[in-house]
Parts: structure tokens; sequence; C-alpha cells
């Protein structure tokens, strides 16, 4: 009976160690994989980070690219020419020529917009910018219902007209001050449309 017991123990023994080199062979394997992937991720990374040598995209006016000036530890746009200060360990890109600057991080591929420093905005500003089109116009064209001109009238397109002009104006306040909050090159925009323009006549 031991003569049979000990063939069986041998092979089993042979069996738990040929078990114990596959599994460090596919151990081994998938470590290497794993870090040849961890390799190809991390020169990826290196290959796309945010460095003084490259030109990228704008993303004030999303038209131009910036790139380093010369001269100066700094970037501006080739189109809308704002410039901007760098942190290239952080992956940061700041807008110098501006009174409160705008900031944006490097993802690699674009530019993410980061909130400004000690401004938030808020439900609260888009609730004022609302109130602050609709109440002035609501007010008006409450007047205009309220107390009707007759259509005999030589000025009764007045109330309507000037019920559209208060609506109008103040949307254009609210767009105004979007654009110089964000810095929006739109001047710049209307000169290159008017040299294509010229360029096509």
């Amino acid at each position: 009976m031991s003569s049979v017991i000990i063939p069986i123990i041998t092979s089993t023994k042979k069996v738990s160690r040929h078990l114990k080199c596959m599994s460090k062979v596919s151990n081994s394997h998938n470590r290497s994989k794993t870090s040849g992937v961890d390799r190809l991720q991390k020169e990826w990374t290196e290959l796309n980070r945010f460095h003084l040598k490259g030109e990228y995209s704008c993303p004030v006016c999303r038209h131009g690219k910036i790139s380093e000036m010369p001269l100066m530890e700094a970037f501006s746009c080739s189109f809308c020419q704002h410039i901007f200060t760098t942190n290239f360990d952080k992956q940061l890109l700041k807008m110098a020529d501006s009174q409160l600057p705008l900031t944006w991080y490097w993802n690699g591929k674009t530019w993410k917009g980061i909130h400004r420093e000690g401004v938030e905005v808020g439900w609260s500003y888009l609730i004022f910018a609302l109130g602050f089109i609709f109440l002035p116009t609501a007010v008006v064209g409450s007047g205009m219902y309220l107390f009707p001109i007759s259509n005999d009238s030589f000025l009764y397109w007045f109330p309507l007209a000037w019920t559209i002009l208060t609506f109008c104006t103040h949307l254009f306040c609210v767009i105004w001050l979007v654009i110089e909050y964000y810095q929006f090159p739109i001047f710049l925009y209307v000169r290159a449309l008017k040299r294509k323009l010229s360029l096509i006549d």
C-alpha cells in the first residue's frame, strides 16, 4: 500500500511545482505587460506636456497659436495678441494683460478653463443677468399694454418699438460684459472677416 502512495505523492509534488512555475511565468508576463503600458503612458505624457518650445492653440480666441515670445519668459498669441505667463510644473497658462487674469490647465490635448482667482461665477450672476434683461422690458411692455395708443395715432408704433429697443439694449449690455470677462477678441474677428471678404472680392 505504501509503495502505491509514494508515487502518487511524488507526482502530486511535481504537479504543484509545475503549477507554481506557470503562475510565476504568467505573473512576470503580466508585470512586463503592465510596465510596458505604464512606460508608453509616461512617454506619451512627457511628449504632450506643456513646455517652453511648443506651439499651442490659443485658449482665448481659439483661432491663433501661442508660442514663446523672444527674449521673454512669456507666451503670446499670433491672432489676438494676448500675453500669457506660464507655470510648466503645474501645466498652467495665465493671461497677463487682464485686470483679473484667466487661467487654463493643459491636459495633454487641449486647454481646460479654471475659475478666476477670487471670482466665482454662480447662479446668482445668471439670475441677475436675466432680471436685468427681462425686468425693464416687462415694465415698458406693461405700460404699453395698460395704456394703449390708438391705431389712428401717428406714434402708434412707438410703444412696441420702445419695448424691443429696451430688450435689445439690456441684452447687448449683458453680452458686452461676458465678452469683457472672457476677453474675447470680437473686434479682431471682425477685422479678420473683413480681410477675408476683401480677398474674395
